[in-house]
């Protein structure tokens, strides 16, 4: 379901119908907001493991009633113990590896479950997991997103003991197949029983610890690895944008937008100036983000600091109008994430994404647990002395980059998306049409998207975009794609207007993607 709805009450955006089901349903359970992210979050586990599962991690924005900043947990797990850079360099590694045993680090899925629902949360975890038990146990139909995963990483993936319900009697499954995932259902029933003890420090941490080769070991499952941390904040477009801190990349959303505002664009997304402007912004917010997108305890600069006025304007003043401009390279971290958001009929918010990091991740699974290990450790570099070298305890910068917007103690907004180092440019592409170019929700989640892989590379474009032509001119090469991109989302919206109706839409790139309100719009 592709079109907007309007609503009072519970609303739920996601990229899974089954898991929009399931937030809508445990809302209206007698649920909240927070409880409803859980249960999608549980069901995405189950059903969409190409893009999450709670062998990753997790981070989350929740806007409450009449509160100007929202609480903000960062639930991004760290390198194990015995995880170094040096030991990579030393087996001839000089860059970070990204399908390598040394990117697993600690997931922060469940932990960040636990501390949602300990300070938010109104139902017990066996409530919430219990819709993703339910199609664990007696199935779910394979989607396409699903059935390309199962056939692109055949080879790694089905050597791996979890991998039995995605290869039946040795075949790969089939998109609209139904498969189960009895794994998976033991260990959500496991979590549904005893919580984090019963995850980390059962057979699912015996497995990680192997599938680790001992760099992450049974202190640091001990460690508990979700933070309630100070969101960051800033003025655009008359409202407040509020997104995680570094480790995260969702400083380089705020940015762009901030310098795009700065920079006084026309107010037609389909005007080339408007693109270049935007495109421009990303670059100037984003060519060093591998330097600061670090562990707060070594980053070189706070995340306030990242966005301070002078920043934004410097690198405002060193865009040319006239012309694409040249930056450094910077190394692209690829994507596998689900992101969605919800709103209860009380008004409290939520913007939440959880990750596996490289499509189903490190392509090793936790024994026969049915949890797919990330491979966040891929954020990682082997620089020594760099404040993001893989290093013991040490997060990893992470591409997830929600974000939630206020208009002083109100929420205007819950907007985000999948997409790995692409999430800042995906999400100030909508922001942008939406707020300075005047789009509805429909048409800004319809409008062409154009993708900057590498600043020196040409830039993607969606087919029917206005502005390519005229992007080429201002010396941007443009490469224009077959179709609709389904890695540029899914992305979700909800839109909250003065008097409490809200908007939402879901993106026409994802089969699966759904957008759903109770009662039904």
């Amino acid at each position: 379901m592709h079109e907007s709805i309007t609503s009072l009450a519970h609303v739920a955006v996601t990229p899974h119908d089954l898991a929009t089901q399931a937030a809508l349903a445990t809302m209206e359970g007698g649920g909240n907001a927070v409880d409803a992210a859980i249960a999608a979050n549980a069901v995405l586990a189950v059903v969409a493991p190409e893009t999450c599962g709670i062998g990753g991690d997790l981070f989350a924005l929740i806007h409450r009633p009449d509160s100007a900043k929202p609480e903000c947990l960062n639930a991004s797990g760290r390198a194990g113990s015995n995880a170094t850079s040096a030991s990579l360099r030393d087996d001839g590694h000089t860059e970070m590896p990204i399908l390598h045993r040394a990117t697993i680090t600690t997931p922060g899925c469940v932990d960040g479950w636990e501390a949602l629902r300990a300070r938010f949360g109104t139902m017990a975890i066996s409530e919430l997991v219990s819709p993703a038990l339910d199609l664990a146990e007696n199935g779910f139909p394979v989607s396409a997103e699903l059935a390309r995963t199962i056939a692109g990483r055949a080879e790694e993936l089905s050597q791996q003991p979890s991998a039995a319900p995605f290869y039946p009697d040795g075949r790969m499954a089939q998109q609209g197949e139904t498969i189960k995932q009895p794994q998976l259902a033991r260990t959500l029933r496991e979590i549904s029983d005893g919580g984090r003890d019963a995850f980390y420090g059962g057979q699912f941490g015996s497995a990680l610890i192997e599938a680790s080769q001992d760099r992450i070991t049974r202190d640091d499952l001990a460690v508990n690895q979700a933070d309630w941390v100070e969101p960051l904040g800033l003025a655009v477009f008359g409202n407040t944008a509020w997104t995680v801190p570094p480790n995260s990349q969702g400083y380089v959303t705020l940015a762009t937008l901030a310098i795009f505002e700065l920079l006084g664009p026309p107010s037609d997304p389909d005007d080339p100036d408007f693109q270049h402007l935007l495109i421009e912004a990303y670059k100037a917010a984003g060519f060093d983000l591998n330097d600061y997108a670090t562990d707060p305890s070594t980053a070189p600069m706070a995340g306030f600091e990242l966005l301070a006025n002078h920043r934004i304007e410097d690198r405002a003043e060193l865009i040319d109008r006239g012309q694409a401009g040249v930056w450094p390279v910077q190394r692209k971290a690829p994507g596998g994430t689900a992101y969605l958001c919800t709103i209860d009929e009380a008004g409290m918010g939520v913007s939440f994404i959880q990750s596996n990091f490289h499509g189903i991740g490190s392509g090793y699974s936790a024994g026969d647990t049915g949890v797919w290990l990330h491979n966040r450790g891929g954020g990682f570099t082997l620089e020594r002395g760099h404040p993001n070298e893989l290093s013991p305890g040490r997060r990893p910068l992470h591409t997830l980059a929600p974000t939630l917007w206020t208009d002083q103690d109100r929420l205007a907004m819950l907007l985000g998306t999948r997409g790995g180092h692409m999430q800042p440019q995906l999400v100030a592409q909508v922001a942008a049409a939406l707020h300075a170019g005047g789009d509805s929700l429909e048409e800004a989640q319809a409008r062409p998207r154009w993708s900057l892989d590498q600043p020196d590379r040409p830039i993607g474009v969606e087919p029917g975009m206005p502005a390519a032509p005229g992007l080429e001119d201002l010396g941007h090469g443009v490469v224009e794609q077959p179709g609709l991109v389904s890695a540029w989302g899914p992305v979700s919206i909800i839109r909250i207007d003065e008097s409490g109706v809200r908007t939402a839409a879901a993106d026409p790139r994802v089969a699966t993607a759904t957008a759903r309100s109770s009662p039904a719009a």
